[in-house]
């Protein structure tokens, strides 16, 4: 069992995974701090600093000792709220990530192209030469 418990987590999709979740929390980090930090504060301008987390409907009220049972439906908003705003800028940093992708591949094919065309030239000059 020992050994195959070592198999399973030397193999590289393991070690890729636990470097992606590794990642993802100091991400996770960033993230919540561009959030939190920079983009809240210009939100909370826009909506004059409205904030869901105390929304409530009071289901029962607090007797002596019993606790008092509400249902916090602002939490659940505020909390929709928070994943819609991260999950955007998140595919805004992906969609900038792409874009430079998308221009070293643009940059890498034009390169190529350009030697594919020159090769063509010599085979073709190669060509014309073996002919005559």
């Amino acid at each position: 069992m020992l050994k195959e418990f070592k198999e399973f987590a030397i193999k590289g999709n393991v070690i890729d995974l636990a470097v992606g979740v590794v990642i993802g929390g100091a991400f996770s980090k960033i993230v919540s701090s561009l959030v939190n930090d920079i983009i809240m504060p210009f939100i909370g301008l826009l909506t004059g600093g409205v904030n869901f987390t105390y929304l409530k409907i009071v289901l029962r009220e607090k007797h002596g000792d019993v606790p008092a049972l509400t249902f916090n439906y602002g939490q659940f908003i505020q909390n929709i709220i928070d994943f819609l705003i991260i999950a955007f800028s998140i595919f805004m940093f992906v969609k900038v990530i792409n874009k430079f992708k998308k221009d070293q591949v643009t940059k890498e094919e034009a390169k190529q192209n350009t030697q594919e065309q020159l090769l063509t030239e010599i085979r073709d000059l190669l060509k014309q030469n073996v002919i005559k």
